[in-house]
């Protein structure tokens, strides 16, 4: 959990996307006080930047369990979505899924298997009955 929170790249699941805003609302309270009591608006630009760009990233890779752009976060309510919507099963273009890890890339390869193998199985039963 918390690996590279600065970078945009892999996914995450909804457990680290839910802690990584706790933790940006409890930053963000934070600095606002800091600024309060210095009376520096300068301050809390300073802490504010890389704070927003923590988020953003974190929920580019929650898009990305969704098997969506990161742009998607720009959609309104759609934070909601992130919070409750379930990810892909199975690993997408932007990496293995994260409960399953390399293990779900085994198991969608065996489903794309038994699902060409079944659809094979289905001409050869045409063509026999054609015949």
């Amino acid at each position: 959990m918390f690996q590279a929170p600065f970078s945009s790249e892999g996914r995450i699941r909804r457990t680290e996307y839910a802690l990584s805003y706790l933790a940006y609302m409890v930053f963000v309270f934070c600095a606002e006080m800091l600024a309060s009591i210095m009376d520096s608006v300068t301050i809390a630009l300073i802490l504010y930047i890389p704070a927003l760009w923590f988020m953003f990233v974190q929920g580019a890779k929650r898009c990305h369990d969704r098997g969506n752009s990161g742009w998607y976060q720009l959609i309104p309510f759609y934070q909601l979505v992130m919070l409750f919507g379930d990810s892909d099963e199975y690993g997408n273009e932007y990496g293995p899924n994260p409960k399953t890890g390399n293990a779900g890339m085994q198991d969608m390869k065996e489903k794309i298997m038994e699902e060409s193998a079944s659809s094979i199985n289905v001409g050869e039963h045409i063509k026999e009955v054609v015949t």
